[in-house]
């Protein structure tokens, strides 16, 4: 697969990109420029991009129109306008956020994008079944080297050149009668040519589709119309299982948007009776996420850690989430030995949640080597986020909760003891958890015989 040399998390455009947020002014028009900023009031300076509240309400219709119509200019312009009208700075209060529900069929638009991209991405052996074309009667869409090819004059390539000679008819007779590689646009696997710099550019705007979804995850009002699209959960864990192939930006946005929409997601919607685009199962999503789980990218292992850890709050995900148990304490405790930071927040976090599902869970990781020393060192060393060394206590009291984990934790009754009298935040959690350990369970049994007598 081509990458790409230079991603831009904006749009697609054919110019060098400007840094997000900034105006791009050319040389030559600088005194037309110094007059505009002398010119505009001073509420409008500043570090972004003013576009209009009414934009969105004035152009809904046509964004998504140049989404679908496949061109390369009317997918620059959308790309760049949702780009815009997505991106919000935190705590900007100068520019409202646009929701999805304000432009119908947006979401759609922006996958049909992508998927367009995917199509030709993949080998030509894998393809799927030819797709309906949204241009039936364009050839010309704008990507790549097209215009070389249409300034053929080989009689037999371009059909509109007519013969001039019975000796040029003779020749074209024979070539048409051997067999010849179909031209590009007339390819049915896609509508857009497969030369380097045309697969270069779509991949561009595939990853601008993919940025702008991930932006739109991240406003409160979108979360519940994300987490109930099917064609979106599909395309984004399709992105997250390829990313050994697939565009590193590409996976990384699919990934966020996941993370960002897993509080609501609940993974029985690949089995379902909505409309199915990609063949993905609860099992299959989880694979993916276990494929990420082990990468060695520091924020596509942290991103995965994070989501199990989202997941499993929702009890309806347990059975698709707790059959790769083992695999899962396993990976999370190694990320805790990481020197990264933020590996070990994203094991602490995924644990914690873990560790409150069933006893089955608390059992399997006490019994994982290296997991108690491992969240002691998180706590001694200590963690500079105060609240992960909250969690990984409270993940150790859980642990100890476990009658059957008793024998176990003994053996670091002593190091329990000196975070106890070292460290005041956490005195009261290991205060409880060496009550539990030395507390003999046979006293409570020898009251219940002499109460009633058993």
């Amino acid at each position: 697969m081509q990458k790409q040399q230079g991603k831009h998390g904006g749009g697609a455009s054919a110019t060098p990109a400007a840094k997000r947020g900034r105006a791009t002014v050319s040389g030559n028009s600088s005194a037309a420029a110094s007059a505009d900023t002398a010119a505009a009031p001073s509420s409008l300076l500043g570090p972004s991009l003013q576009v209009h509240s009414t934009f969105a309400d004035q152009n809904n219709k046509r964004i998504v129109l140049a989404l679908q119509s496949g061109l390369k200019s009317e997918l620059t312009w959308a790309l760049n306008a949702l780009t815009l009208l997505s991106f919000k700075e935190k705590e900007e209060v100068r520019k409202d956020a646009t929701p999805l529900a304000k432009i119908p069929g947006l979401l759609d638009a922006l996958l049909q994008v992508i998927d367009d991209w995917r199509d030709i991405a993949q080998p030509r052996d894998f393809l799927k079944t030819q797709r309906v074309r949204l241009l039936a009667n364009t050839v010309v869409t704008g990507f790549g080297n097209e215009h070389e090819a249409l300034n053929s004059n080989d009689a037999v390539s371009n059909p509109r050149v007519v013969p001039s000679s019975p000796v040029t008819e003779v020749s074209v007779q024979k070539n048409r009668n051997r067999t010849r590689p179909p031209l590009w646009w007339l390819d049915e696997d896609g509508l857009f040519n497969l030369d380097d710099e045309g697969r270069a550019e779509n991949q561009q705007c595939a990853v601008a589709a993919s940025n702008i979804i991930r932006n739109f995850s991240f406003m409160p009002e979108n979360e519940v119309i994300m987490a109930q699209h099917r064609h979106l959960l599909e395309m984004v864990f399709q992105c997250i299982e390829d990313h050994i192939t697939e565009d590193e930006e590409l996976v990384t946005n699919a990934l966020e948007t996941v993370v960002n929409l897993a509080p609501l997601l609940d993974l029985r919607i690949f089995s379902s009776l909505k409309p199915s685009f990609i063949k993905i199962t609860g099992k299959r999503a989880v694979q993916a996420i276990m494929g990420m789980l082990g990468s060695s990218v520091k924020a596509w292992h942290c991103a995965a850690a994070e989501l199990l850890g989202r997941l499993i709050i929702n009890p309806d995900n347990e059975p698709f989430i707790l059959p790769f148990g083992p695999q899962i304490y396993k990976r999370l405790v190694e990320l805790l030995s990481f020197p990264a930071i933020d590996a070990q927040a994203a094991a602490v976090g995924a644990l914690y949640n873990l560790a409150e599902v069933n006893m089955d869970c608390r059992l399997k990781l006490a019994s994982e080597r290296w997991a108690v020393d491992r969240l002691l060192k998180v706590i001694k060393a200590p963690h500079p986020v105060p609240e992960v060394c909250r969690k990984a206590a409270i993940i150790l009291e859980s642990l100890v909760s476990e009658p059957q984990n008793k024998a176990l934790l003994l053996a670091y009754e002593n190091a329990f003891a000196e975070i106890l009298f070292s460290d005041g935040r956490y005195s009261d959690t290991f205060g409880r958890i060496l009550y539990e350990l030395t507390s003999r369970q046979g006293n409570k049994v020898v009251t219940a015989r002499g109460v009633w007598g058993m």
